[in-house]
């Protein structure tokens, strides 16, 4: 069964480019092995940990999305716990949340559709003219 699934991972700071351009083909190369695909890849710089990692304050974040099967990430997962430039991953499912946004998304389209239209469809109302009191 194919499911989505986002991995972010954080590499040593000091890596260099040509380095992690490696790491992250021969990550990219596991997953058809596997039975999945990467949809994207997207290295998103340098940047400032949360705590420290390791004795780092930084590091170079990747994102990768995935589609495949528990194989594809469990043999991903493996390989980041052994690769020592990596020092934090993730794994996120994010297929069911796909799906429960696209029914929110439906339903509030709904909404709007049914609320614009008898808006619509009445005509205004006729406001009576305003009596002057009588003291």
């Amino acid at each position: 069964m194919n499911r989505t699934y986002e991995l972010m991972f954080i590499v040593r700071p000091d890596m260099q480019d040509e380095d992690l351009d490696k790491l992250i083909s021969t990550l990219t190369s596991v997953v058809p092995a596997s039975g999945g695909t990467v949809k994207s890849v997207d290295k998103m710089g340098k940047r400032r940990l949360a705590y420290t990692v390791r004795r780092f304050h930084d590091g170079l974040y990747v994102l990768m999305v995935i589609e495949g099967g528990g194989a594809a990430i469990h043999e991903l997962e493996r390989r980041l716990r052994v690769t020592e430039p990596v020092i934090k991953f993730l794994t996120v499912r994010v297929d069911e949340e796909q799906k429960r946004l696209d029914k929110i998304k439906k339903l509030r389209e709904s909404k709007k559709k049914v609320s614009a239209q008898p808006a619509a469809a009445e005509p205004p109302a006729a406001v009576p003219a305003e009596t002057p009191a009588t003291a």
